[in-house]
């Protein structure tokens, strides 16, 4: 069983791809139950954002579950197989960790440290763990890549280096408005991303912030949160046509704001043609793409505001700062949980190795009982002693040398625990009995607990 992960992000795909694959959680839901009722896949946990969809699994067969997960995609898409091929990327076993962690950590997002990929990768990882879709390799995992990413996050200075969507949407604003400090904003929505485009604001300086959510009690709490107002749902399209920046970011299905009703809303406020700047950071859009035909209004979505050079470049100083210091983390992160992964494999068989050596004890000292007369207690426990001693000893050199070099694997670790099945010809079986602990007490071990948010 091995760690596969499937997906599209902005890296492999155009926004408009990535808006057809988009799903919500139901979606997800059903996506993942769908690959676990198949014969490849008995772990799997769904992560859609603005800018990526990816599927996690607990790989039975490598090109059995990679065959389910492209079906599945296609058919939830409406999109060929051909369509789909070109964009997906594709990371197995050891890369795939190593990706969950960078993905943790900000190093895959779009505007690189940011840490809003880290509360939705929780937030999936918790609804996962509700609909019972995880179980003892891929939840461990998960809440690994979490406690990298809070590492990350508190122990370098990639908060510093990270620059939000918002972030990158407020500067291409203050080119358009000329005093981003007096605008008047309205932010639809009231999930995470909204939150993040709110506190930003406030931040920023900006004072007329108005939060309008068809939940009110939902736009009620944000607003609170950080002392601006809120709007009812119905004042929607006549506060857009007043405002100088609106952001937006819901879970609609279909366009919030459309061309007519902007150019209504904003000949009624006496606004035509006036500067406005509107940030579309939903996926699928909020705002009808037609809205930028309007005159004075200038309307950026995600494909705008995608990082011109997200590769790495040595000669930036992030990459010798932060960066560098998170790939760093990642990097040791990634080997340790590999060792700790293969110890554990490697555990069962082991313990199935003492269990069958101490039967051979056992029978070799019934057989000296038929042999012999009756020995007396103390002579028959010291020799039952040195058999077993002769055993622990022919046993302790190759147990503790394959701990050793399953531990100190290069790119393809060797199946050090299948080598011990065969050359000790231990039943599979007996193997496989060997307990594992039940996810609550990983959970508790671990001390992770996952919680999730709508973003409407």
């Amino acid at each position: 069983m091995s760690v596969l992960v499937v997906g599209l992000s902005h890296r492999t795909a155009p926004i408009d791809l990535l808006e057809q694959v988009a799903l919500d959680a139901d979606a997800g839901h059903r996506l993942a139950s769908r690959l676990r009722g198949g014969g490849h896949v008995d772990e799997a946990l769904v992560l859609s954002t603005c800018n990526r969809l990816e599927v996690v699994v607990e790989a039975g067969t490598f090109h059995g579950a990679l065959e389910e997960i492209g079906a599945a995609l296609g058919e939830l898409s409406g999109l060929t197989r051909e369509q789909l091929t070109d964009h997906l990327f594709v990371h197995y076993d050891e890369r795939a960790v190593a990706h969950l962690f960078e993905l943790a950590c900000g190093l895959d997002s779009m505007a690189v440290g940011e840490s809003q990929v880290l509360g939705q990768l929780r937030q999936s990882l918790a609804a996962a763990q509700r609909n019972g879709h995880l179980g003892s390799s891929l939840n461990p995992l998960l809440q690994q890549a979490l406690r990298v990413g809070k590492r990350a996050h508190a122990e370098t200075g990639i908060d510093d280096v990270s620059r939000s969507l918002v972030t990158l949407g407020l500067d291409r604003a203050r080119g358009v408005l000329d005093d981003l400090g007096a605008a008047r904003t309205v932010v639809i929505g009231a999930g995470a991303m909204s939150g993040l485009a709110v506190a930003t604001l406030v931040r920023e300086g900006v004072g007329d912030i108005a939060v309008v959510n068809r939940t009110a009690a939902r736009a009620e709490r944000l607003a609170s949160q950080h002392g601006v107002r809120t709007l009812p749902w119905s004042d929607l399209t006549s506060a857009v046509g007043s405002a100088d920046l609106v952001i937006t970011c819901t879970g609609a299905v279909g366009h919030v704001l459309d061309e007519p009703a902007v150019a209504r809303a904003r000949s009624d406020a006496g606004r035509t043609g006036a500067p406005a700047v509107l940030l579309d950071l939903a996926m699928p859009r909020d705002i009808d793409p037609a809205v930028s035909r309007l005159r004075g209004v200038h309307l950026w979505g995600l494909a705008d505001l995608q990082d011109p050079s997200p590769e790495a470049d040595p000669d930036d100083p992030a990459e010798t700062g932060p960066v560098a210091a998170v790939r760093g983390l990642v990097t040791s992160e990634v080997a340790g949980y590999l060792a700790e992964r293969h110890a554990a494999r490697l555990g069962p068989t082991l313990a199935a190795l003492r269990t069958s050596a101490a039967r051979v004890v056992d029978a070799e000292m019934s057989r000296l009982d038929q042999r012999l007369p009756p020995l007396p207690h103390d002579e028959r426990a010291e020799v039952r002693q040195t058999v077993q001693r002769v055993v622990d000893k022919l046993l302790h050199t190759p147990t503790t040398r394959v701990k050793q070099l399953q531990a100190g694997y290069d790119e393809v670790p060797a199946d050090y625990a299948h080598a011990l099945r065969e050359l000790f010809d231990l039943d599979s079986r007996e193997v496989a009995s060997v307990s594992t602990p039940p996810l609550g007490v990983v959970e508790k071990a671990t001390g992770t607990r996952a919680e999730g948010s709508s973003d409407d």
